[in-house]
């Protein structure tokens, strides 16, 4: 019996996959049978990929602790422990224990502003809108968790990069990297998120998921639980109709949510993250809260800052 589990990060001349693959054996079963067999599967395997063409030789093979492979694990991109259970985060469900492991609660003076998504264990993406007041690094702090309060953990934040060209109140590049120290250990409950590519799209009508600890309606406080919610992407065609937001919606935006209302972000949920899982199960973050009418309203959807949109600025300002 065995299992694997796959990391992908792009490379120069191609993609490097590292892959865990957990095998059980009989105590009985000679050394040498062992490393036979998994060499065998390893090739099968490699043999029945359809995607992408692998060179067999650059393969290496190398015995690894239960506790080295699962440190591998959970340095992966958008990968979580806990089954997706969700159902409609203005109206929505309170959020399992280590559900969305890549959320964090931006806090100035130690109170909840805005939320961000971890993108790396130094780097955070949020919405620029939420420093237009404070962008002083030493007044803000970074808690990871499903609770504000207590937290599971807490940081410090060292640099705030708003986008060059932010200017409110418009709405236009709607976007921050925020670097914390010290880096965080990944672990079941605090994991990064994977970015989309910039060449990357995403079809009206795909489910997406959203999380934060914003208010449960328009005018009301922030919450100390975690939230989350499912919605729909919204075409450009619908969301650019003049009842809903007409020439408002700009470049690098994009609508999420239903135009019936009631399922929606709300005040605190801003800068928080806007998710998709692909066909392995791997989370990608595609969209960042960034603005709407109200909370919840009628032909009023969520507004989000397209990831993708702005992916080479933020590999310029982080590496990433």
């Amino acid at each position: 019996m065995h299992l694997s589990l796959a990391c992908h990060s792009p490379e120069e001349d191609g993609v490097k996959a590292d892959v865990i693959m957990v095998f059980q054996f009989s105590s009985a079963e000679q050394r040498a049978v062992r490393k036979k067999k998994i060499h065998s599967i390893l090739n099968q395997n490699i043999r029945n990929t359809r995607a992408l063409s692998i060179n067999a030789s650059s393969v290496q093979v190398n015995a690894m602790s239960s506790s080295t492979g699962k440190l591998t694990v959970e340095a992966c991109c958008g990968k979580r422990v806990v089954p997706l259970i969700v159902n409609r985060i203005m109206s929505g469900e309170i959020a399992a224990k280590a559900a969305w492991p890549w959320q964090a609660s931006l806090q100035r003076n130690n109170v909840h502003q805005c939320g961000a998504t971890l993108i790396s264990n130094t780097w955070l993406i949020t919405a620029a809108h939420c420093f237009k007041n404070n962008v002083n690094p030493r007044q803000w702090t970074v808690s990871f968790g499903t609770t504000i309060n207590p937290p599971l953990m807490k940081r410090n934040i060292k640099r705030i990069v708003v986008h060059e060209k932010y200017h409110s109140p418009e709405r236009e590049y709607d976007i921050a990297v925020v670097q914390f120290s010290p880096r965080v250990t990944f672990t079941d409950d605090i994991r990064r998120v994977c970015l989309p590519e910039a060449s990357a799209s995403f079809q009206p009508n795909s489910t997406v998921y959203i999380t934060g600890f914003g208010a449960l309606f328009y005018g009301g406080e922030s919450q100390n639980n975690l939230r989350e919610a499912r919605l729909k992407i919204i075409s450009d065609d619908v969301c650019k109709q003049p009842h809903v937001y007409g020439s408002d919606i700009k470049f690098g935006m994009f609508c999420a949510g239903y135009l019936e209302g009631i399922y929606d972000a709300c005040r605190g949920d801003s800068g928080g993250p806007l998710v998709i899982k692909d066909l392995k199960d791997t989370w990608y973050l595609i969209g960042i809260v960034s603005w709407g009418d109200n909370c919840g309203q009628k032909n009023k959807p969520g507004v989000y800052t397209n990831v993708a949109y702005y992916r080479n600025w933020i590999a310029s300002k982080t590496g990433l």
